[in-house]
């Protein structure tokens, strides 16, 4: 069986905490101006408060949890916050499997929606590479949606 995503319970919020910070802190390598992430990305409070709610994932190979997101859900839309893969994964289609997996869980959802800074190259290419398409822009954060 390949990689799962499945709810994350407040038990895994250490070490997606753990891997968001590392994850997030890695951008240096692709233009970030200095270490640092989305709010809350290396609180272990935030992601604890995020699995509580329901929308804390993990995403699961062999036993491991090599990744996480946070979903926020409303009706026929749904808000991609983030996602995070172990920088040790990179590069081996995880993010795309696990964005392939956020959009099949979803069935209702019409419209998919989320933001990533507007330096980073990395995303911006693999969002539109997916299929989202901007449809805004401020100083800071590209915002895709994608429609279905």
């Amino acid at each position: 069986m390949g990689p799962q995503l499945l709810k994350a319970s407040t038990s895994d919020a250490l070490i997606l905490n753990c891997i968001s910070k590392r994850s997030f802190d890695s951008d240096t390598e692709v233009g970030a101006p200095s270490a640092g992430g989305p709010p809350g990305y290396m609180s272990l409070k935030y992601h604890i408060k995020m699995a509580r709610s329901n929308h804390l994932y993990k995403l699961v190979e062999n036993g491991l949890i090599i990744g996480g997101a946070i979903l926020f859900p409303n009706g026929d839309i749904l808000n991609i916050g983030r996602i995070f893969i172990s920088p040790e994964h990179f590069h081996k289609g995880y993010g795309t499997l696990m964005m392939q997996e956020i959009e099949a869980m979803y069935p209702e959802v019409k419209t998919f929606t989320l933001d990533t800074p507007a330096w980073n190259t990395r995303t911006n290419t693999f969002y539109t590479k997916l299929g989202y398409s901007e449809v805004r822009r401020s100083k800071d954060l590209v915002y895709y949606s994608k429609v279905r």
